[in-house]
């Protein structure tokens, strides 16, 4: 029973020497404070009174004990785990031979050599696991001392670095000057076109962003609706309990197991919407991956109709999709192509709405009838040709005229009016079809009608 003192004040040293104050914390310090002096004091009484109580060992296995199950448990305390692992084998030994000893003593005098030899295998267990860990703290120090002296190297070398570049900027600041004026006229010409294209790419980002307000109010009506009668079915389904009907309560569990599904099924569907709201919004890494083209086209058509719906309540107009199912999925950028998509469907919408409007007015100056038949239309149609994929955009608008056509794929041409358009959205979609090998075409009858074909290779 010595033996366990001895081991609690080793450990109980230890644990202050490598344990930080911050994981000690003001309690736990005094703890061990406590436990040192209580084994010490248990030390002293065995060489006083030639014996140690029982009592006293089982208090020092407990703190023993408590003192390893914090080294598992405390992130703080892992530090000391080298330590645990090479006592825990020891105090093992040590406990066991002192309950049986303690309990049942004709059997300790029987198998004593074997506990002997149990405690010989902890004491050497504990040695050279000691000794392991004492060089590997070691090599741990000497290599912590190395990258010091290494950092302390970088940060000299840095300084002298930092000095020597100081005194070449000071040498060229006369030579750049010059240069730097130069420059100042172009910067700001590039800093005003990206300035055009940022507010393109918004401008697209606010057309998708309302048309996802739409599109993400239908599966969240859903989610609630069917969380309302899933709460009223729970209600029945606990009286029905009470009431021991217990048929009836598993067929209203069904029901409302059926209902947790929709809600999971409407649930991921909103979350699709939001994730392709900031795919869209991110800047494109330029990554190409297998897209399905009729899904993507699908979606874009569904939030740029909605988008322009949101902003102007009195528009209208009939879509339709046209897909062909035979088209392989595309390795393309889903981001860019989306952009293109988007562009080109909001420009299709924006057509036939100002040509509804002039229609309208027409009318209501005339007081005739004669524009009351037209009905706006956009078709969006895919189609599988031998080597390509071609995308059509199709809009019964005011159409293009001769004299402006090859003008509109120009940067911050638009017919538009002022504040209503960049001039970037088709040369931006020009540009990111061309990268992707493919080409735009226009077919337009003024005063009618307009196609884009934009064709995409499949390799």
């Amino acid at each position: 029973m010595l033996f366990i003192a001895i081991l609690l004040v080793f450990a109980i040293r230890y644990l202050r020497k490598v344990l930080p104050p911050k994981a000690l914390g003001r309690n736990w310090d005094f703890y061990l404070l406590a436990g040192n002096v209580a084994a010490i004091t248990f030390f002293v009484a065995y060489f006083i009174f030639n014996q140690l109580d029982l009592l006293f060992a089982l208090l020092c296995y407990i703190m023993v004990g408590i003192l390893i199950y914090r080294v598992f448990v405390i992130p703080e305390w892992r530090i000391a785990r080298p330590m645990t692992y090479s006592i825990l084998p020891l105090a093992i030994a040590m406990m066991a031979a002192d309950i049986t000893q303690a309990f049942a003593f004709s059997f300790y005098e029987s198998a004593k050599m074997y506990f002997d030899i149990a405690f010989a295998f902890g004491v050497v267990w504990a040695f050279i696991l000691g000794i392991i860990f004492r060089n590997q703290n070691k090599a741990l120090e000497t290599e912590k001392q190395k990258l010091e002296e290494k950092e302390r190297e970088i940060a000299a070398s840095e300084k002298v670095k930092a000095m020597l570049e100081g005194q070449v900027a000071e040498r060229t600041t006369e030579l750049t000057r010059q240069k730097e004026e130069l420059q100042k006229a172009l910067e700001e010409l590039k800093a005003a076109q990206t300035q055009l294209i940022h507010a393109e790419k918004m401008a697209s980002l606010g057309e998708l962003t309302a048309g996802i307000a739409h599109e993400i109010q239908n599966p969240l009506n859903f989610v609630n609706n069917f969380s309302d009668v899933s709460k009223e079915l729970l209600d029945e389904m606990k009286e029905a309990m009470e009431k021991g009907e217990t048929e009836e309560a598993k067929k209203i569990m069904q029901d409302v197991i059926d209902n947790l599904e929709k809600i999971n099924h409407h649930g991921k569907r909103a979350d699709a919407i939001v994730k392709g709201m900031l795919q869209h919004s991110r800047t494109s890494t330029g990554q190409k991956e297998l897209t399905d083209i009729n899904a993507l086209c699908d979606e874009y058509l569904r939030l740029a109709y909605h988008g322009l719906r949101a902003k102007d309540k009195s528009f209208n107009s009939k879509y339709k999709t046209e897909f062909d199912e035979s088209i392989p999925k595309l390795n393309i950028v889903p981001q860019d192509i989306g952009r293109v998509i988007l562009n080109m469907l909001n420009n299709a919408f924006y057509a036939v709405s100002e040509r509804s409007k002039a229609e309208k007015a027409a009318v209501n100056e005339k007081m005739k009838t004669s524009g009351e038949n037209y009905q706006p239309s956009v078709i969006l149609q895919t189609r599988n040709l031998k080597n390509e994929v071609e995308i059509s955009i199709m809009d019964n608008g005011n159409g293009i005229p001769e004299n402006i056509r090859e003008k509109i794929f120009q940067p911050f041409f638009t017919t538009k009016p002022t504040g209503k358009g960049t001039g970037l959205g088709l040369s931006l979609s020009y540009d990111i079809i061309k990268a992707h090998g493919g080409e735009i075409r226009i077919n337009s009858v003024p005063g009618e009608s307009t196609t884009f074909k934009i064709t995409l290779p499949y390799n």
